[in-house]
């Protein structure tokens, strides 16, 4: 099946999923993406790939306007019922590789914990080059792999397994190519640990009782390096969470 047709199909299952998930509202993360922007009522913001809605809602309140945008129609119907009716968001389905907006028409572009579902995520850099205004901001925050080489292949592996959606978390050395080949500046970025409770991380996408064991044992048979690279935490012999690299990012135009 075609990877965009199966993010649909599949997100289409998950939206209070998303929504209501712990690691997407991280109240620590979504404050650093509005201290670094500092949006103003004279701003319209893109959020692409808006998921459950979170950067759009903590956005609003100090930009003109917000547009949240998504390739799923049921995750965006979901986020709009969890806002009130006044609030300045407005929702359009849309590709991330192929924006329904004018040349130079944002001042401010963010796309969170979305993009390793692109199957082309050089389109959507160039689609949100495109987009901005001359002197606006791109704020992309991503997880990522490891830039050795075993722990980016067993990542992105655990990844695919549990969410046939995933495409592939990229190294922080890969992204940045890609921003600078769109003639993006860096202005700032910065990583964090993310700490992932398992169940919560692994009931978000999986629903067969088979596959759930297929994970917990490529987990449990890994190497120890790499147990030791996802930060691999037990409670006895169960796997109580791990820990993978988040990346922010912000750039200019």
């Amino acid at each position: 099946m075609d990877k965009k047709l199966l993010n649909k199909e599949l997100f289409s299952k998950r939206e209070d999923a998303y929504v209501n998930s712990s690691t997407h509202s991280n109240p620590a993360a979504l404050q650093k993406i509005s201290d670094w922007l500092k949006p103003t009522k004279e701003q319209i913001i893109l959020d692409i790939a808006t998921g459950g809605g979170q950067v759009a809602k903590t956005l609003a309140p100090s930009a003109k306007q917000v547009i949240a945008t998504d390739l799923t129609p049921a995750m965006l119907s979901n986020v709009r019922n969890s806002i009130n009716e006044n609030d300045n968001i407005l929702f359009i389905i849309a590709d991330a590789e192929e924006l329904p907006f004018l040349d130079n028409s944002m001042d401010i572009v963010t796309c969170r914990i979305a993009a390793h579902h692109f199957p082309h995520p050089e389109k959507f850099i160039h689609e949100a080059y495109r987009v901005l205004k001359p002197g606006g901001k791109c704020l992309f925050v991503d997880n990522v792999a490891s830039e050795n080489e075993a722990e980016d292949q067993f990542l992105n592996q655990l990844e695919e397994m549990r969410d046939p959606s995933h495409e592939r978390a990229k190294k922080i050395s890969e992204w940045k190519a890609l921003f600078s080949k769109c003639q993006f500046t860096l202005i700032q970025d910065d990583i964090r640990i993310k700490e992932l409770p398992f169940q919560d991380w692994l009931n978000r996408t999986v629903d067969t009782v088979e596959v759930k064991q297929q994970v917990i044992h490529f987990i449990q048979t890994a190497d120890k390096k790499l147990q030791k690279y996802i930060r691999l935490q037990k409670k006895e012999d169960d796997i109580h969470s791990f820990a993978i690299d988040e990346w922010i990012s912000m750039w200019g135009k």
